[in-house]
């Protein structure tokens, strides 16, 4: 139902799940598993996987931190995406890629749930995107010492929030990977 003209495809949006920022998530192993699953998945559906990665001073291109997980690996000709903002659409390549595969739907996973993963979810909405969260396959820090809720309580806001977020002629949802359906 995007507003997006002749976009019926779905894309998975796999968001900084990268060494450094990854490095003390909640969760992490799990989380990680689950998206690994996923972009399987996906790609036996033949359904578009994008790959974003953060690129700033604290995580300089080609460094260890900067290097996405050795667990999830981008295949061959999955498109790769580096960008400097929260927001994963903001001085990108983002939105082309998505106009290339055709996708007007994206599926959301990665890190950080209170910063990367809810902007990009955000600008994807404001885009003209249909929206879905996977509630199982994002993560986030503690940053409880600095007034933040635990990262259980960010993930489980974000998860309510989303799935009660609407927009005309778009759709939000939150679900579990194991929910997600990607159509041959």
């Amino acid at each position: 139902m995007t507003t997006l003209d002749n976009r019926p495809a779905t894309a998975v949006l796999v968001i900084d799940v990268q060494n450094h920022v990854v490095r003390r998530a909640h969760r992490r192993d799990a989380v990680v598993a689950t998206i690994a699953q996923l972009v399987e998945r996906a790609r036996a559906a033949g359904t578009p996987v994008v790959w974003v990665q953060q690129t700033d001073e604290e995580l300089a291109r080609g460094s260890e931190g900067w290097q996405l997980v050795p667990e999830l690996v981008p295949a061959a000709g999955e498109a790769v995406v580096l960008k400097a903002y929260a927001d994963s659409f903001e001085a990108t390549e983002l939105e082309q890629v998505l106009a290339g595969a055709g996708a007007g739907h994206l599926v959301v996973t990665g890190a950080q749930t209170d910063m990367c993963v809810r902007s990009t979810i955000h600008g994807g909405l404001t885009r003209g995107y249909d929206v879905t969260l996977v509630g199982d396959a994002h993560t986030t820090e503690d940053n409880s010492a600095w007034g933040a809720p635990s990262p259980e309580l960010v993930i489980a806001h974000t998860n309510l929030y989303w799935d009660e977020q609407q927009a005309p002629g778009r759709s939000c949802a939150t679900v579990p990977a194991a929910e997600v359906v990607f159509a041959r």
